[in-house]
């Protein structure tokens, strides 16, 4: 809703100053996304941060099939109260991993948004500078739907995101 009040008050910016020349762009904020060395940057420090916990995740589930194997396996010559013991030890640690996997997911989704959340201002801070450095009237993200290469000015983002990055 909020993206068509801005086109439409674009639209009647540009129509209401007809004699003015305006210089208009467009900046496809997805792809910039996409492309930006610091989102690359983001995916690498959040691998290495969160490997030590996935690598523990998978050994606490390969320890539960092992488990569960042996059970199958086993269970016909083992006793009554041996058969128990197994089978609530199973069930303590598939709590135990399914607990530490909701926390990682947690975790990880909020360290997640941190980084989208810096990069998000950051490819907001690229665009408002070349804004003023090209002397751009007005510059529209969300909401358009065509957008020729003549006021397309992602690429220069996308440079100016580089620059930032080095």
């Amino acid at each position: 809703m909020i993206n068509k009040w801005v086109l439409f008050l674009g639209m009647l910016l540009i129509s209401s100053v007809c004699a003015a020349e305006l210089k208009v762009g467009f900046v496809n904020v997805p792809r910039v996304l996409e492309k930006a060395p610091q989102a690359s940057a983001a995916k690498k420090r959040l691998e290495k941060e969160f490997a030590p916990r996935d690598k523990l995740l998978v050994s606490q589930q390969k320890e539960i099939k092992k488990l569960e194997e042996k059970l199958m396996r086993d269970q016909a010559v083992m006793g009554e109260s041996e058969r128990r013991n197994l089978e609530r030890e199973i069930i303590s640690k598939k709590r135990e991993a399914k607990r530490a996997q909701e926390e990682f997911s947690e975790d990880f989704n909020i360290r997640r948004n941190e980084e989208l959340g810096k990069l998000q201002r950051r490819i907001y801070e690229a665009i408002k500078a070349l804004a003023k450095e090209e002397n751009y009237d007005l510059l529209l993200t969300d909401g358009v739907i065509y957008a020729s290469d003549k006021v397309n000015v992602t690429g220069q983002i996308q440079e100016k995101l580089q620059q930032m990055a080095d």
